[in-house]
């Protein structure tokens, strides 16, 4: 975790309210960090549905293979986080504290273990100390309470800079209905099909068939939109609980995902996604630019999205953003290597609304100065036109610094 907070991180805490159901505690168990909290409990009412998606890596972590096979059940009572160890490529001794784990808290918490589910972040390879959370999590079991989310946000933090958390309140029938969800994540970021560490909470009673498609409907143009450094975690979890207390408030039970009742619900949905996956790209390992990369007149959506992030990924053009440099031939060498539909001749590029070439060539219209002055800003909109299709996407990063390296060359040691 860095001491100095990203200049990107947002400037005023958000406000978060209670969800019904949900009780939460922090403890430092000593996994790896000294000072610090570095495991998180949630208590779940009974009744709690859940629903997943986890990284699409080949090489998973034990917790994500754990929590997929829990996730049949669409039953959940308790969820264990913990920061500095990922618990992943630990072979048999993984698996084996992955089931400690679950077994230790299912006693704390009075549930089954099946019920339990489980998230680690931090250094690969290593083996996790499940023993460490043998009288912690029953402590924490009977401290926990509803409320405190700025101290749950902090205890799942690795590099991040700053705790990542967002709320919407929406109408659900004659109820008002609260979402809440925190995150964690700054390097080895580019989700594939989750996000790093993601928890939403919700009292909306919803299935867990009906959540399961919401979450993975909304994390296609939200995490999935967002890349730090172009490398997929073993780890990537993002999971949503839906207690449904608000029933009681006169909120209609959903059973499937298509209900119409359910529209505002989706969108405040897709709005706590998208803004905690913001909240990741402005804290990515080092940076000091957001990253805003729009591609339009593609021949579909699908193809905007690979040159998006062929352009998001590309060091080169990272590192002159980093460099307040509007290097627009890096833009055109990422959108060219793609693999995608692209005529040269057709390409326009813009910088936060300047455009600086035009049909192939640099705009006749291009000024050095103005340009300079726009990459000076903390946001940097990068805009690219194909002029093939209808085919538009977006997707958000950061900038390359020398502070990124100085994190990832010293992670472990």
């Amino acid at each position: 975790m860095s001491s100095a907070i990203s200049p990107l991180a947002p400037t005023e805490i958000t406000d978060m309210p209670a969800v019904a159901g949900v009780k939460f505690a922090t403890a430092a168990a000593g996994i790896r960090y000294k000072g610090r909290t570095d495991v998180l409990l949630a208590i779940l009412d009974r009744g709690t549905t859940v629903a997943g998606v986890f990284t699409q890596s080949k090489c998973p972590s034990a917790p994500v293979e754990w929590c997929r096979a829990k996730l049949k059940s669409g039953k959940a009572r308790a969820l264990v986080v913990n920061s500095g160890n990922a618990n992943a490529f630990t072979g048999k001794t993984g698996r084996q504290a992955t089931a400690l784990t679950a077994a230790l808290a299912a006693k704390a918490a009075g549930c089954s273990p099946n019920e339990v589910f489980l998230a680690s972040t931090g250094v690969i390879g290593e083996p996790l100390d499940a023993t460490k959370f043998d009288g912690v999590l029953a402590t924490l079991a009977e401290t926990a309470a509803p409320g405190d989310w700025m101290s749950a946000a902090k205890a799942i933090m690795t590099t991040d800079t700053f705790p990542k958390l967002a709320t919407a309140t929406v109408k659900l029938g004659k109820a008002n209905v609260t979402i809440n969800g925190m995150a964690k994540g700054a390097g080895m970021i580019m989700p594939d099909m989750a996000t790093m560490l993601s928890f939403v909470f919700t009292d909306a009673p919803i299935s867990a068939s009906a959540l399961q498609s919401l979450l993975r409907d909304g994390v296609e143009d939200t995490f999935n939109a967002v890349t730090i450094d172009g490398d997929t975690s073993t780890s990537d979890t993002l999971l949503a609980f839906a207690t449904g207390h608000a029933a009681a408030s006169g909120a209609p039970k959903i059973s499937r995902a298509g209900d119409p009742r359910l529209k505002a619900f989706t969108k405040a949905l897709h709005t706590v996604l998208a803004d905690l996956s913001e909240q990741v790209a402005r804290d990515g390992e080092g940076a000091r630019k957001l990253i805003e990369i729009i591609v339009e007149g593609a021949v579909s959506k699908k193809s905007a999205r690979k040159i998006a992030m062929s352009v998001a990924n590309s060091p080169l053009v990272k590192t002159a953003i980093a460099g307040e440099d509007a290097n627009w031939g890096r833009v055109v060498m990422a959108v060219g290597k793609a693999g995608e539909p692209a005529n040269r001749d057709k390409l326009s590029i813009s910088f936060n609304g300047i455009r600086v070439a035009k049909s192939g060539a640099r705009d006749p219209s291009y000024n050095e100065q103005e340009v300079s002055a726009a990459m000076k800003n903390p946001k940097i909109q990068i805009r690219i036109g194909l002029g093939l299709g209808k085919g538009r996407d977006r997707v958000l990063t950061c900038d390359l610094t020398k502070e990124y390296i100085a994190i990832n060359a010293d992670y472990r040691s």
